[in-house]
């Protein structure tokens, strides 16, 4: 939690320092155009990420199978977005980076492992699927 809290805290600082970087290297206005393009950039790659994510989970739910692999990538891309919203070339960069597959695969193998939690596989069992009808005590003894 700490470190949630100085990262909260040094964001801004270190995304002040880009920018001046940035801007005294190309010019205050490319600077803004190159914040504005990254996050149209950024966007578009969110939507189609974001798609593709969405029918691999069907595909994984419709096997029978809990689409965790899915959902955590969703739940990166949905933080990526966020994270393009924020002006910043350092916010960018992250967003950037969690939309990569191969690193979303390295952190979500890493949380796996500190976590403890595996992946859920269907049951072996079959699925008894039926239907029932309630039926009154008192209605029976009647007839």
């Amino acid at each position: 939690m700490a470190i949630f809290f100085w990262l909260i805290l040094l964001l801004p600082v270190i995304e002040i320092a880009l920018f001046i970087q940035v801007g005294g290297a190309i010019g205050v206005w490319n600077t803004i155009l190159l914040c504005i393009l990254a996050g149209i950039f950024g966007s578009i790659l969110i939507r189609y990420q974001g798609v593709s994510t969405l029918l691999a989970m069907q595909a994984v739910s419709r096997r029978g199978q809990v689409p965790l692999q899915q959902m955590f990538d969703g739940f990166c891309l949905a933080l990526a977005g966020l994270l393009l919203v924020l002006p910043g070339f350092f916010t960018d960069i992250l967003a950037f980076a969690l939309m990569v597959p191969m690193l979303r695969g390295i952190l979500r193998e890493q949380l796996l492992k500190r976590s403890g939690f595996r992946e859920m596989t269907p049951a072996e069992e079959d699925v008894i699927d039926a239907e029932f009808h309630r039926v009154e005590i008192e209605r029976i003894e009647r007839e």
